[in-house]
């Protein structure tokens, strides 16, 4: 589980509530849950998301003086400073282990020979303001001196420092799990920050605990609502699909948090990292940057500073968006967010491993109904009319993000502006083997209240494949709400490795008035799949089609290390080591194509010696979608146990891992020795 996780359940056994006077704010509190609260708190602070830079998701404990003063001149030579990020923030680990005599935190010397103050100074002449870390427990998540019982004093520390932003931790709290405690241990430190007279934004980070988007508003200007991200596509996904339902929640100066963002990190595609803004920036979260912007590339960069996209979650009416419909099975989403000119942001979000239609309406979205929209798309900047309908091929963990606004009288972006257009890939096969070929179909279809004219189509296909027009590509005249669509066959070359490709092409047209032609990309997906060679082959060493887990990815030949790929240990079951196998977290699915060949999945099952006698988890195999096998609920007391599943005949295999039905804390399932034999 991740470390976020491990904190609360560290800190809910730590002990009972802090006995240091927590017992009168306790009660207040009590009656602050009751009571409905404020609409936000009333320091007039982050009237729209906070923005700027926080070192801990690049750097951990690895903070210093310099870092901090070299990511301030970077912000303002790089004009992300223009962009609207302001806040330069130290999390954990600034600190000495001890306070001074007279009670106060101590800045770490040899990080910050000038002390905060010192920094605050620089920050602030750059024309930038500082953040810093503290933790509403004894201790802070590193073991540093927490505030617990001392808010007084470390809010006016802060303050004399010249602080301008605090995120409060959850570490060792001491608590006793209420919500009360919870209240009232943060209330202590708003209380404490207001009377030193400082405006100091105050960024509640208890992890979601107890549900603060319920009664934070008047406490702080913004609560995490989920545990720690990192970077990684499942832990942005998860993270993004627990905090979309808790928009009408947030507001001006009282904002959900999902965790700072990952962009850049390297440990997601660019295409995601452009879902991971998009999503953060209309569902108003703080865009507080978690790289290093000195190694920044001119692609994270774009990202990060692409104006469009920063001004819807800065604005002014700070409407977060929502979900306005989905279909979970095929993984996709479409989110609306009002703004305050009568607009709409709508994101078109795909979580999906392969290419997937997604379709609105500007009327869905929020708007009156008009004869002509004007729509804007925010990541390749242009300007598009449509008749009314939104909608795209959108690449796999891609998300179309377009600004939609009801056109003037008279339908102005028809006359201005191109066709908006619907493009992409159907009728793609679910699969390919090596070697064989397929058709496909192109299609591009007219959204705009005018006609397109001139559109010619293109196909492209990753490098040894051949893709040949099996009809026409052009047409000299395109009517609203028409398709054309182009059948296309595509061969995949003989080796080709399992996984799913791309296909991409442009479909380019004449916008009004006989202006430049314009191109826009069309997207689509072919998933080549490989059958196990014959004999009996172990799967860790076969290519999956697709594997999801609780946390971390799964691991080959060795446990689930919760974080990233190798940082697992040998498979290890009831003291037997194991050199080949899977080494998966719950609630986990890996599935292989076996292509109706081969006959039996055999393995050793059981959770790993690694989490000290904790987890319970079960074992299921399926076939075509029925269930082959199942070990029933297993501890690691049970030790290896042996499973054995009859997939004759079947095309795809899946190997699945379940909670036992009590959560998945500690849930490291090993499928030692799993293999498969085949004809």
């Amino acid at each position: 589980m991740p470390r976020s996780v491990r904190r609360l359940i560290a800190c809910a056994t730590a002990g009972v509530l802090w006995a240091g006077g927590l017992g009168a704010a306790a009660t207040a509190a009590q009656v602050a849950v009751a009571a409905a609260p404020a609409a936000a708190l009333d320091n007039g602070l982050a009237l729209t998301p906070p923005m700027g830079f926080n070192d801990w998701n690049a750097f951990g404990c690895d903070v210093s003086e310099q870092l901090i003063e070299q990511t301030a001149d970077y912000l303002v030579s790089s004009g992300l400073k223009d962009d609207g990020y302001t806040y330069v923030n130290i999390d954990d680990c600034w600190q000495t282990h001890t306070r001074d005599a007279d009670g106060r935190l101590v800045p770490d010397p040899a990080k910050f020979p000038d002390g905060i103050k010192g920094t605050a100074d620089y920050v602030h002449a750059k024309g930038l303001k500082l953040g810093i870390y503290e933790d509403a427990g004894t201790a802070t998540c590193a073991g540093y001196p927490g505030s617990l019982g001392h808010e007084a004093t470390d809010a006016q520390s802060l303050a004399d420092w010249g602080v301008d932003y605090l995120k409060y931790d959850n570490c060792n709290n001491q608590s006793d799990g209420t919500q009360a405690d919870y209240v009232a241990r943060y209330t202590a430190m708003r209380d404490a920050l207001k009377a030193t007279g400082r405006p100091i934004v105050f960024s509640l980070c208890e992890w979601g605990v107890n549900d603060p988007w319920q009664w934070a508003g008047d406490v702080g200007n913004s609560w995490r609502t989920t545990g720690d991200i990192n970077d990684s596509w499942s832990s942005m996904l998860g993270i993004a699909k627990a905090n979309m339902p808790l928009g009408a929640d947030s507001g001006p100066g009282r904002w959900n948090d999902p965790d700072m963002l990952e962009v850049g990190n390297g440990g997601m595609t660019d295409t995601e990292y452009r879902t991971h803004f998009s999503l953060w920036s209309v569902m108003d979260a703080p865009l507080l940057i978690g790289t290093d912007l000195r190694k920044a590339t001119p692609q994270t960069l774009a990202i990060l500073g692409n104006k469009d996209v920063i001004a819807l979650n800065q604005d002014p009416l700070g409407s977060a968006a929502t979900v306005i419909s989905s279909d979970t099975s095929a993984g996709t989403y479409v989110l609306s967010k009002k703004l305050a000119d009568g607009g709409r942001a709508v994101a078109l979000f795909n979580s999906a491993d392969t290419a997937q239609h997604i379709s609105t309406t500007a009327e869905a979205a929020g708007l009156p109904r008009r004869a002509s929209y004007a729509v804007r798309d925010l990541w390749s900047h242009t300007d598009y009319d449509s008749a009314g309908t939104l909608a795209a091929t959108v690449p796999a963990h891609g998300t179309v993000l377009l600004r939609v606004g009801a056109s003037a009288a008279g339908g102005a972006a028809a006359l201005r502006d191109p066709a908006l257009l619907d493009t992409g890939v159907s009728h793609a096969p679910d699969h390919l083997e090596p070697g064989a070929s397929a058709t496909v179909d192109t299609y591009a279809t007219d959204l705009g209240a005018l006609p397109a004219t001139g559109l010619h189509v293109s196909l492209d296909a990753p490098a040894g494949w051949t893709v040949k027009a099996a009809g026409a590509t052009g047409t000299p005249l395109l009517l609203k709400g028409r398709t054309f669509a182009t059948p296309w066959t595509v061969t995949a070359p003989t080796g080709t490795a399992q996984g799913t490709y791309p296909l991409s092409g442009t479909v380019s047209y004449d916008p009004p008035g006989g202006r430049k032609q314009v191109s826009v990309p069309l997207a689509g997906s072919v998933t080549v799949e490989v059958p196990p060679p014959s004999g009996t082959s172990y799967l860790s060493d076969l290519d999956w089609v697709t594997a999801t887990n609780g946390w971390g990815p799964v691991e080959r030949d060795q446990s689930n290390g919760e974080t990233a790929a190798g940082d697992g240990h040998p498979l290890t079951i009831g003291g037997t080591v194991f050199a080949k196998g899977l080494g998966a977290h719950a609630p986990s699915t890996v599935t292989y194509y076996l292509g109706g060949g081969c006959s039996t999945v055999t393995a050793t099952v059981g959770v790993d010696d690694e989490k000290d006698g904790k987890g319970t988890v079960e074992f299921e195999v399926t076939a075509d979608g029925r269930q082959v096998a199942d070990s029933g609920v297993l501890t690691n007391a049970d030790g290896p146990t042996p499973l054995a599943a009859d997939v004759t005949g079947a095309q795809q295999v899946q190997l699945i891992v379940t909670d036992g039905g009590d959560g998945n804390d500690s849930d490291h399932a090993d499928w030692a020795d799993a293999q498969v034999t085949c004809s």
